[in-house]
């Protein structure tokens, strides 16, 4: 199945997960695209936002889009902004947070919980 759409039109979902603040999500391709293997998600974090702490069996790669961040990825911390990538490998503590006064904006890719 072939896909191209603008990612506005894709629908923003609040993310409500403990320990997150200010943050959305718009799955941009999943399952239901036909994608078998990973799905792709563009995360929007507010000023003074974050995602939860958090880990689990599978990796991150990340394309920090816009915005000024802090990366946590288990005893180390990154500042980031447009143009990083990121790897995040599975089963390590990890969370984004926005350090900048602007959205702090990502694309990520994961593979489909199998």
């Amino acid at each position: 199945m072939f896909k191209a759409i603008h990612y506005s039109n894709v629908r923003s979902e609040e993310v409500k997960e403990e320990g997150s603040k200010g943050i959305t999500v718009r799955r941009l391709i999943t399952r239901d695209d036909g994608a078998k293997n990973f799905a792709m998600r563009l995360f929007e974090v507010e000023p003074e936002g974050q995602t939860p702490l958090h880990s689990h069996d599978w990796e991150h790669e990340v394309f920090i889009l816009d915005g000024k961040g802090l990366v946590m990825c288990g005893e180390l911390e990154v500042a980031v902004t447009h143009g990083y990538v990121v790897f995040i490998p599975p089963n390590v503590k990890h969370c984004f947070r926005n350090l900048g006064e602007e959205k702090l904006s990502f694309i990520c890719l994961i593979p489909h919980k199998k």
